[in-house]
């Protein structure tokens, strides 16, 4: 006998079978505007930037490791490259701006700028940044402490994703600055912050205008910020006759935050 199927025969299977295909149309439609509403929320917190290092402090202090871990070179025709660090074998500070370098060494026992990048670095933090965003600080914020809170919340306020380090450039006239460039003696194996901040020149800057750069991440301590802090800063002045590490501030009236714009 000869076994034929008909649609007649189960009339019933069809109108399922193009039910089950609406409804599927139907979600497809509703995953496809789910998407696109999800891109387009103004509000989202997003990084444009990578922040990058080699080295950490932790292997300088707790092993004496402070041999070559980057090198400079590299980063030569990068564009809007910023960074800070230290020198292998902690001989100066490294302070580029937006592609142009202003590190320091100490030569016969006297401050000297390298506008090269023609060494390498034990300790390198680093990013590029196009763009940047100005807001005014508030004449409130004045301690070390109220900028590095007042940072962290303007940023997220800014849609930066805090829980990931980012850049950070700070612009005017503090009232105060602590400020040191490391020149390490030869085999000395035990460090501590107050060794390297005596080794080289070391001084305050008051009521002089200045350029600072710093990066911040509550994730990095003892890696490329020190174990108390969020923040690793590094300045140079406006007449650029002093550059290097950040060690203490006071802030003045009218001073300028800029963060990567995310726009």
């Amino acid at each position: 006998m000869k076994n034929t199927f008909k649609k007649s025969h189960f009339p019933y299977l069809y109108p399922l079978g193009n039910i089950m295909m609406k409804i599927m149309k139907y979600i497809i439609i509703l995953l496809i505007v789910i998407s696109i509403i999800s891109c387009g929320t103004g509000n989202k917190e997003t990084n444009i930037f990578k922040v990058e290092y080699n080295g950490a402090l932790k292997n300088m202090m707790q092993k004496g490791d402070i041999s070559a871990k980057a090198d400079l070179m590299v980063f030569e025709n990068t564009e809007h490259f910023y960074a800070i660090g230290a020198f292998e074998n902690l001989k100066g500070e490294i302070q580029i701006f937006d592609s142009k370098p202003f590190n320091t060494i100490v030569i016969d026992s006297t401050l000297t700028f390298d506008n090269s990048f023609n060494k390498k670095a034990t300790l390198l933090v680093y990013t590029s940044v196009s763009k940047w965003k100005s807001i005014n600080i508030p004449d409130s914020v004045v301690t070390y402490e109220q900028l590095e809170s007042y940072i962290g919340q303007t940023a997220k306020e800014n849609q930066i994703k805090i829980d990931e380090p980012f850049p950070f450039l700070l612009e005017g006239t503090p009232e105060s600055l602590n400020w040191h460039v490391i020149n390490w003696k030869d085999g000395d194996t035990e460090h501590s912050h107050e060794k390297h901040i005596s080794s080289g020149p070391h001084g305050a800057i008051n009521n002089r205008q200045v350029e600072m750069l710093g990066f911040y991440s509550d994730s990095h301590h003892a890696i490329f910020t020190h174990h108390t802090t969020n923040m690793h800063m590094h300045v140079k002045t406006v007449d650029n006759k002093i550059a290097g590490h950040v060690d203490g501030l006071t802030l003045g009236k009218g001073m300028i935050l800029k963060l990567p714009d995310t726009k």
